[in-house]
């Protein structure tokens, strides 16, 4: 096994490592029993946002709306909360607003219950609403740009640009970026034997601390032609832009099976964005 294949299959087994630990992570902090039983703004002025919920054991609780917003629910320990919050002098940016429910039980453990969102009346103006369609100009022109890859096949460069589309992504309790996502990706590499590629590939994404996120990944890739293959990628989320696109660098290692010789690298930097994908 060379260097590169050793790699890939590194790559792989670190991929499947990361998806088994974050899930089992993941898991955990679902594990709390907490049911909501209201969440609406109503559409008499001042609109209110009502919460309602209850929890399997006494705590207490508080509301963070839109990740800027938090307010007190309950500060004793009980198993039933409830809230209204005058949004009269709140600003949101989209009409459907998340909201993340923060308990602490009483030996001081917290625990956070993302996922939800409440719809604001028809009627409420959203922050930059008068510039909405320009706005949507402005980051379909940004999104529709290709990134430029670097290629690598048997000692061999050539240039490439890709452009990758996120279908559908999974939620998580980061409002910022999904679980992970599946995605759909158009590659053509300049002066290549096989130039037209098309993958489809899954993509988890893990936030950090200093840069935004690493994303492994997975694709199966075809020419049309003939060449198929698979391949293991790990990309860098390295900083978020205009709060919708984020600059990310990444590399792929590309494999056809039983064809060593075929296998070849890239190297990428782009815009990522899940402005068009469904989310789940």
């Amino acid at each position: 096994m060379n260097i590169s294949s050793k790699f890939a299959l590194l790559t792989l087994l670190s991929f499947l490592f990361i998806h088994a630990d974050f899930a089992q992570n993941n898991s955990a902090s679902d594990s709390i029993d907490l049911t909501v039983i209201d969440s609406y703004v109503s559409p008499e002025i001042p609109h209110t946002f009502t919460l309602t919920f209850f929890t399997g054991f006494n705590c207490k609780s508080k509301v963070l709306i839109d990740k800027k917003y938090e307010y007190k629910v309950s500060d004793t320990l009980v198993t039933s909360h409830s809230v209204k919050v005058d949004l009269t002098n709140l600003s949101f940016k989209t009409k459907s607003v998340p909201f993340t429910i923060i308990v602490t039980d009483s030996a001081g453990k917290k625990y956070e219950v993302g996922g939800n969102e409440f719809d604001l009346p028809g009627e409420v103006k959203i922050e930059g609403e008068s510039n909405f369609l320009l706005l949507c100009l402005f980051g379909g022109a940004v999104f529709a740009l290709p990134s430029p890859t670097y290629v690598s096949q048997n000692g061999a460069s050539y240039f490439s640009l890709t452009k990758e589309i996120p279908i559908i992504s999974f939620r998580s309790s980061n409002y910022t970026y999904p679980f992970g996502y599946i995605s759909a990706e158009y590659s053509h590499i300049f002066k290549a034997s096989y130039q037209n590629y098309l993958r489809l590939g899954y993509k988890e994404m893990i936030t950090m601390p200093v840069i935004e996120y690493v994303s492994p990944g997975v694709n199966w890739f075809t020419t049309f032609k003939g060449f198929n293959g698979v391949s293991a990628e790990l990309s860098l989320g390295l900083v978020r832009i205009f709060n919708t696109f984020t600059v990310y660098t990444r590399y792929r290692y590309n494999v056809q099976p039983n064809n060593s010789g075929s296998n070849f690298h890239e190297i990428s930097i782009g815009l990522y964005s899940s402005f068009f994908s469904v989310y789940f």
